[in-house]
């Protein structure tokens, strides 16, 4: 087996890993409230302004590649992991302190809150593995697949962190102070 083989099949194992692990303790760490923590309810708009400023990354990110600059591309594809990650930290810090917000709007509205918001999540969970894999082709130089995991990740990481900021938009009303 060539070390090229060999590295792809710990990425592949860690990437695994990291997406059974990671929605699984999520939704665990949704049932556990800190005691004794006041609520911190400055988070939220600090998450939803994480995804926006991911989603800009992101299309600054294709821009780069398509202008022929790998090494910005990296660097702002690295970003956007590393963003995605103190999102969801301060996401499960948040909801660790408070109780869960619901939607307070009726109607047609309250439904394309919904399909918004379960789309966004289903999606955050599907993200994750493509988003691993994705970055570990082009990390191992396979540039080829790289490009065509990308053509599939792109398009549904933008959607994630977009619904993102608009679910945070049309709960925000909603917020208990």
């Amino acid at each position: 087996m060539s070390e090229l083989a060999i590295k792809e099949r710990k990425f592949n194992r860690f990437i695994t890993i990291v997406s059974i692990v990671v929605p699984v303790v999520v939704a665990l760490l949704f049932t556990v409230k800190i005691p004794g923590v006041e609520r911190l309810g400055f988070l939220p708009p600090i998450y939803a302004s994480i995804n926006g400023i991911t989603a800009v990354l992101l299309i600054a990110a294709v821009m780069a590649i398509k202008n022929g600059n790998r090494k910005l591309h990296q660097r702002l594809m690295t970003t956007c992991i590393v963003m995605s990650l103190i999102f969801l930290i301060l996401y499960i810090i948040y909801h660790m302190t408070s109780e869960s917000t619901s939607f307070g709007g009726e109607g047609v509205i309250k439904y394309v809150y919904l399909f918004i918001l379960i789309t966004h999540i289903v999606l955050s969970i599907v993200v994750i593995p493509l988003v691993l894999k994705t970055y570990a082709k082009g990390y191992l130089g396979n540039f080829e697949m790289h490009r065509k995991f990308a053509k599939i990740t792109f398009p549904i990481w933008l959607y994630v962190a977009v619904t993102g900021v608009v679910v945070y938009l049309m709960i925000s009303p909603y917020y208990v102070n």
